[in-house]
């Protein structure tokens, strides 16, 4: 009689290092600060994407990255590992941070503070002098990404 192991510790091995950077206070502060905004894309460097959730109104955007990206860098196409030592994690996320403000026409706000939650998400928290805009103010945007479907 063949023994199978369960699922979950099957796939343990892949879900633990994933979940090791997400506690719940994280979790449980991102989904309230950027529940139901949409996601837009910024690109650095050799065309390397970050997913960037704005909540204008408190003024702090989430920035997210993808697991191979980080992990391969701009060589992702070559499948190999050899990063760039002057382009660290933390120098891109900021990068990226400075390149979408730059790119929603607000190029005067400045960077306060930032988090990482992770090795994948950064939060930054920006000033502006203008004023919060009122809710539902139509802003710059850049094209979010829309899973499942196909550009054609």
């Amino acid at each position: 009689m063949v023994r199978r192991l369960p699922l979950l510790v099957l796939a343990a091995p892949v879900l633990l290092p994933a979940l090791a950077g997400c506690t719940a206070t994280s979790f449980s502060y991102i989904s309230k600060t950027y529940v139901g905004l949409p996601s837009q894309v910024v690109t650095i460097g050799c065309k390397e994407p970050y997913e960037v959730y704005d909540n204008r109104q408190e003024r702090r955007m989430l920035v997210v990255s993808n697991g191979l990206r980080e992990l391969t860098g701009c060589n992702l196409n070559d499948l190999r590992i050899d990063p760039d030592p002057a382009a660290s994690r933390v120098g891109r996320f900021r990068t990226a941070a400075r390149a979408y403000l730059d790119e929603t026409v607000r190029e005067e706000c400045a960077i306060t503070g930032e988090t990482d939650f992770d090795a994948l998400k950064s939060e930054f928290a920006y000033s502006c002098s203008a004023p919060v805009e009122k809710r539902g103010t139509k802003v710059p945007r850049l094209p979010g990404r829309r899973p499942g479907l196909l550009s054609q």
